[in-house]
């Protein structure tokens, strides 16, 4: 028997696609057994639920977040940024402005920076899970090198300069603190 493989899965919808998502996750139900789940609250509540209806026999590892406007869209990245997510299925509605979408568009970038694969609609995520790759316990994504990023500023003279600025408009002040005595 091959080793079963465990992913962090990341699970997000809009209010719109929350039923479409719900349905594709009972669809795909036996393909997603064994994985951890994190799951903005609504989504996770809802999704949970109807996973124990259809398998009340089953134990899911669901991490359920805040609701995603009131920053579990934020909570979501930061697991990706943690490394905990290698999938995010995120149901975005594309015909309604959201309130947070700064949020979203946040998520979106992290999901690039960190080079996890994500989807945002249903056909997308029916491709993503079919693919042997999902099931391969050999596959990793490959991890960016932001090295050269992180150290940007090694061997600068930015703080250098920044305490002689700031001391020397300090001295400044205090000597037009004396002239402004001495009048």
């Amino acid at each position: 028997m091959e080793p079963k493989v465990r992913r962090g899965i990341g699970l997000v919808a809009h209010d719109a696609m929350k039923k479409d998502l719900i349905e594709w996750v009972l669809w795909n139900s036996e393909l997603l057994m064994g994985n951890k789940f994190y799951c903005t609250g609504t989504t996770g509540t809802l999704i949970l639920e109807a996973l124990k209806e259809k398998h009340p026999e089953v134990e899911w590892d669901f991490t359920i977040l805040k609701s995603g406007p009131l920053g579990g869209d934020q909570q979501m990245g930061s697991r990706i940024v943690d490394g905990q997510i290698d999938y995010l299925f995120f149901f975005t509605d594309p015909m309604t402005l959201q309130p947070h979408d700064t949020d979203v568009k946040a998520l979106t970038r992290l999901a690039g920076v960190e080079n996890i694969v994500f989807c945002c609609n249903r056909s997308t995520a029916d491709h993503i899970i079919s693919s042997p790759l999902f099931m391969d316990p050999d596959y990793e994504r490959t991890h960016p090198d932001y090295s050269s990023y992180t150290k940007r500023f090694e061997n600068k003279s930015v703080v250098t300069e920044a305490v002689e600025s700031v001391n020397k408009r300090k001295k400044k002040k205090e000597e037009i603190g004396r002239y402004r005595l001495k009048i």
